[in-house]
């Protein structure tokens, strides 16, 4: 007689949502089409002033979970609170306009059996990015804990929250996001997770990234006070988390 396979773990999908009605609908489905019964999806919408809240209600499936916020907070905050509300094995971030690849939960929940967080490559479609957005992650770096937490912080490991998925357990040293934390809660959670050592890197491509007018992820060259004002907060991040995995350590 076969042995029965392992159930898979229970799956929550966090996704911050904000003026999306144009594509979350075609986002959801992709991501609904591989889920299963048991698993969740939450949506904290951060106030849209279009019909994003209703569009996704209108969906009216069980595993969808819609939070509405009080007050607009910002996609950092949007992100940290549907992460608090998470209660599946293993958390995949998603934005609100991309599609999900076939095949992407399968593989990168089999990649989390060895480690706390697996991060992929991406596609993308309906424009073009920057160069410097186009690098690649490789398979054979994952167990470069510093060269990771180095380039993350230069900005050249891409490292984007709609590539990634980490276990629960991850979570109590992830929230809450450092306060002065107002960008790249995604590079955060890079910082976090290398500094555990725990981290996945698969060489293909998970999801396909809608590129459009409205996309939260900068396209643009900023002035250079602000690009180092970000690497400040990064860097204060980068301490944040070695802390916190010490002192979950002991």
């Amino acid at each position: 007689m076969a042995a029965t396979p392992p159930a898979r773990p229970r799956i929550t999908v966090c996704m911050a949502a904000y003026n999306g009605s144009r594509y979350i609908e075609e986002q959801l489905r992709s991501i609904l089409d591989q889920l299963e019964d048991g698993d969740e999806v939450i949506v904290v919408d951060d106030c849209s002033t279009d019909d994003t809240a209703s569009r996704v209600a209108s969906l009216d499936d069980a595993r969808i979970r819609l939070v509405r916020a009080a007050a607009n907070a910002g996609y950092v905050k949007t992100f940290e609170r549907a992460i608090s509300l998470a209660t599946g094995e293993v958390v995949f971030l998603s934005d609100q306009d991309d599609i999900w690849l076939p095949g992407r939960v399968d593989v990168m929940v089999e990649a989390l059996d060895d480690a706390e967080l697996v991060v992929t490559n991406f596609s993308y479609f309906g424009g073009e990015i920057p160069t410097l957005q186009q690098a690649r992650l490789s398979k054979r770096s994952s167990r470069h804990w510093l060269r990771n937490t180095f380039w993350i912080w230069v900005g050249t490991r891409p490292y984007y929250g709609c590539c990634m998925a980490f276990r629960h357990s991850l979570i109590p040293r992830l929230l809450p996001f450092p306060e002065y934390l107002s960008e790249t809660h995604d590079q955060w959670i890079g910082f976090v997770a290398n500094a555990d050592k725990s981290v996945a890197h698969l060489d293909f491509d998970s999801v396909a990234r809608r590129i459009h007018a409205d996309n939260a992820t900068v396209k643009s060259a900023r002035p250079m006070s602000t690009v180092l004002k970000a690497r400040w907060m990064t860097a204060r991040s980068v301490l944040e988390a070695r802390k916190r995995s010490r002192r979950f350590a002991r």
